[in-house]
């Protein structure tokens, strides 16, 4: 069995790895000439850390990742905390695994240098694909044709297989966009910014900031309404007097990271309509190919991670006809990746309410919420973090299974 596989961001490096180390054989082809330093920050909670862990990843993560003590939400006019869940070391302790904050540039780099450089293809455009009833094919842009057994596309949000194959629909414009930034920790060490994944919410705007790369740098991103048309692409730049001036009436703190940054990158905000389906036959979608999302809920990786794992494990597991062993896959992943997704579609209207009364009540019920939990997880957390992506690949997650369906 040969796996061609489009695509070593995360979710694609992590399936070659995981097939690497199943001994399955692979081919993956990237079209980026080199790996370069792309993005900012990601959180990964325990169910992807579990993941790199069987990966043996575990201690280059460890050293390049920080640990946050909690989430906490705050108000965006005087900084009160009004929601604060347990991260750091709750989470290793309950789930057996540690919740990071890491560099996107970091991880990309630990999943990488341990790809197999035989099975690597960089510079490696795919212009064609296709499939037949005894397997599959791509053909690069240089020409070259490479067959194989099933192709797996995790080719990202502007996904070709995604669009030739399944439904065309076009990138679904949430009407925000994101600002982000990368500080270095000592440049703001006098703002005694605790080591928390932070969210401070304001009307139509939020600010989200944590610490990454063993801590020597600061992340942040600031998400609200879009004025005027913006590209979905992480390579465009932004005044920070724009960005600042649309902190006006704020508390101090978000300014004075903003302040600190010295480049600022915008991008529009989108997602896609979930799929009812992520295989045909042979071929099969994988993370933000076939689940891309907004990033309210921190996931977008983590899921990635996920769907690698138990496709992975199922084509070394499964006795099963090719297309049959697909099917499981989509199975078992498509109705919590796509939960992931609505979810954060949600997330995004409650992030960013603007009536005075909506403020209040939302207010109301995080504080409520707050004095329900006395310092313990929330039932999405749990939802979230108690997945085993081994387990679920086994089929013997009952436990999991068991758990009530995500409602908030």
């Amino acid at each position: 069995m040969k796996i061609l596989i489009i695509g070593a961001g995360i979710g694609g490096s992590a399936l070659a790895l995981a097939l690497e180390q199943q001994g399955i054989d692979y081919e993956l082809f990237e079209q980026a000439a080199e790996f370069k330093e792309v993005g900012a920050g990601i959180q990964l909670s325990p169910n992807g850390v579990h993941i790199l862990d069987r990966l043996g990843l575990s201690e280059k993560l460890a050293k390049c990742c920080t640990t946050p003590d909690a989430h906490r939400y705050s108000v965006w006019d005087t900084g009160e905390t009004i929601l604060t869940t347990p991260l750091m070391p709750k989470v290793l302790n309950a789930y057996g695994y540690p919740y990071y904050h890491a560099h996107r540039a970091d991880l990309i780099q630990i999943l990488t240098e341990s790809l197999n450089r035989n099975r690597l293809h960089l510079n490696s455009t795919v212009s064609d694909f296709g499939q037949s009833q005894t397997g599959v094919w791509l053909e690069l842009a240089n020409g070259k044709k490479v067959t194989g057994d099933i192709l797996v596309a995790a080719d990202g949000v502007h996904s070709i297989v995604r669009q030739r194959t399944f439904r065309p629909d076009p990138p679904r414009p949430s009407g925000y966009v994101t600002w982000r930034g990368v500080v270095n920790a000592a440049d703001i060490a006098h703002l005694n910014i605790p080591a928390s994944a932070h969210v401070d919410m304001g009307p139509e705007l939020s600010f989200v900031y944590y610490y990454v790369s063993a801590a020597k740098r600061f992340n942040w991103l600031a998400l609200g309404k879009a004025n005027g048309s913006l590209q979905e692409s992480w390579s465009q730049t932004s005044s920070k007097l724009d960005v600042i001036s649309a902190f006006d009436g704020w508390y101090d703190r978000p300014r004075q990271v903003i302040e600190a940054t010295p480049e600022i990158f915008v991008t529009a905000l989108h997602d896609r309509d979930p799929l009812q389906s992520w295989v045909d036959n042979r071929i099969a979608l994988l993370g933000d190919s076939a689940h891309a999302m907004l990033p309210y809920h921190a996931q977008g990786a983590v899921q990635s991670l996920e769907d690698a794992w138990v496709l992975a494990r199922l084509l070394k597991t499964k006795s099963d006809p090719h297309p049959t062993i697909l099917k499981r896959y989509e199975e078992l992943r498509l109705t919590r990746a796509n939960t992931m997704v609505q979810q954060s579609r949600n997330a995004e209207r409650w992030y960013h309410v603007a009536d005075k009364k909506d403020v209040a009540a939302r207010n109301e019920r995080f504080r409520q919420t707050n004095s329900k939990l006395e310092g313990g997880f929330s039932a999405q957390q749990h939802w979230l973090y108690s997945y085993d992506a081994e387990l679920a690949a086994l089929g013997t997650d009952d436990e999991w299974q068991s758990l009530p369906k995500w409602s908030g």
